[in-house]
């Protein structure tokens, strides 16, 4: 059975597109969700998961900071909205789509807080380069990190983080704005778009389900979702997803239980009428179609 290694494979493709793409035309496009908290979003090619931004009197809050080849591009983003410095960068994970800005933010006086896993995976592993591993920095590795949950209680609304076990990665975390009635999901959620899956981080696709499950518990009718990818969103677009990824680990596990090889399930193409509306360049059909293979297998 093939497989996949998607951190490594992202991110030194997401990185040599980033470098050869920074003066054309890609911009962070800004969405006010609510008073006081901006998604950056990048627009004309891509710079990293979605970023949220939460300014206010006692402090600048960040969730992810996208590629290390566009942290400039987001400090001048951050700019437009407060004249002060981030205090602190909260990980989503540890994909390099989502911290590489990391060592710039922390020199600039934030500080770096995600879940104890994403610690341990960048002293254990290192950090991801366009050349290959290196060990992490001083700067790069969260200086304050969380096992279940804690909170913020800065700029009059409280931010809770909480870890979602073994889904994406095994070090997720979401962000939920109560007062606000806005979660920031990072890549628990791709609107629109087939997810991934990191199964090589700790990643499980019933974990993902149950994470998903777990947000949507969460939210309302009236909640804004910032996904890890693709536009804003709400509970009617995180219910799709949910729908959609359950229907399609279904049928695989069924043509498994039935005896299917990887190679006969690939030809049948199971996944064939959810192509149109869910096949994007980096998590095709063909590679959700292996992911779930993967997933069942084991």
């Amino acid at each position: 059975m093939r497989r996949f290694v998607w951190p490594t494979f992202a991110i030194l493709l997401c990185s040599s597109l980033c470098a050869s793409a920074q003066n054309d035309g890609i911009t962070l496009k800004a969405t006010e969700v609510a008073e006081g908290l901006i998604m950056l979003q990048g627009e004309g090619g891509f710079t990293g998961g979605n970023i949220s931004l939460s300014v206010g009197d006692d402090g600048v809050i960040l969730i992810d900071g996208g590629l290390e080849n566009y942290t400039q591009m987001l400090l001048d983003a951050i700019a437009v909205h407060t004249d002060n410095p981030v205090d602190y960068v909260i990980n989503t994970h540890v994909h390099g789509d989502h911290i590489g800005a990391n060592a710039a933010l922390f020199l600039s006086g934030a500080t770096v807080v995600a879940h104890d896993n994403i610690r341990t995976r960048l002293l254990d592993s290192g950090w991801q380069t366009r050349d290959g591993k290196r060990p992490a920095t001083v700067g790069e590795l969260p200086q304050i990190t969380f096992s279940d949950a804690m909170t913020f209680h800065l700029n009059g609304r409280t931010a809770k983080v909480i870890h979602l076990a073994s889904g994406h990665t095994d070090g997720d975390a979401i962000v939920h704005y109560a007062e606000l009635n806005v979660l920031h999901a990072g890549d628990y959620f791709f609107n629109g778009l087939f997810p991934f899956v990191d199964l090589d981080s700790g990643g499980s696709v019933a974990g993902f389900i149950a994470g998903m499950e777990k947000i949507l518990s969460l939210s309302d009718e009236h909640t804004k979702i910032v996904p890890g990818h693709g536009p804003l969103a709400g509970k009617a677009d995180l219910q799709r997803a949910v729908d959609m990824l359950k229907d399609a680990d279904t049928r695989i596990a069924a043509l498994i239980e039935n005896g299917r090889t990887a190679e006969e399930i690939r030809a049948e193409n199971p996944l064939a009428d959810y192509h149109d509306d869910w096949n994007w360049s980096f998590i095709t059909t063909e590679v959700m179609t292996d992911t779930l293979i993967r997933s069942n297998s084991n």
